[in-house]
């Protein structure tokens, strides 16, 4: 009767410590997904704009470079999966929809406006069938790839400062040039 009693205790014992240990890696899970989620607004909370990018089908070689190079211009890359990525902006005060998010998607981002979407449109260009930008954050608010795209084609920095001294020192160039022929004509008169 005795080793009935120990048998059954013995059994309820193993019962409840797989309980337990069930409980603990539930428990775990659930603190260990608060806590990407937490890394991942970390991550992106002093980004001035983000990128949704869907790389699907990209090698591990391409992916390697995309990311030396976006580590390159102090941009960030992140794999993250959908659900984390509408978790972790819901609670953000961004304006407009998110925009539709396929297959894989990163998030590039950083603390420079435009270079985040410059850098992954650039590279985009380069492998058209494997990256593509589904849009983003910008100003406060979702942005469609269409515009995500729009942003990324503008010129960098230095490349506007460029035009605009061409625009203002064309003028003085013209008036130097009328000059110029105004003196020759005196010259050969």
């Amino acid at each position: 009767k005795a080793k009935v009693i120990t048998d059954a205790m013995i059994s309820y014992m193993d019962n409840t410590s797989k309980k337990l240990s069930e409980f603990a890696k539930a428990n775990e899970v659930y603190t260990e997904e608060n806590k990407s989620l937490k890394e991942f607004k970390e991550k992106i909370e002093g980004a001035v704009s983000v990128v949704f990018v869907n790389f699907h089908g990209l090698s591990v070689a391409l992916a390697t470079e995309l990311r030396k190079k976006l580590r390159s211009q102090d941009i960030g890359l992140m794999v993250a999966k959908k659900t984390l990525i509408r978790r972790a902006f819901a609670d953000e005060k961004i304006t407009g929809e998110m925009p539709e998010l396929l297959g894989e998607v990163a998030l590039a981002y950083g603390k420079d406006q435009l270079l985040p979407a410059r850098s992954v449109y650039e590279f985009e260009k380069a492998n058209k069938d494997l990256v593509k930008i589904l849009g983003g954050v910008f100003e406060g608010g979702y942005v469609n790839a269409a515009l995500m795209t729009e942003i990324a084609s503008i010129p960098g920095r230095e490349v506007l400062y460029g035009k605009l001294a061409n625009i203002l020192n064309s003028p003085i160039q013209r008036f130097v040039m009328t000059l110029s022929e105004i003196n020759k004509l005196k010259a050969n008169s």
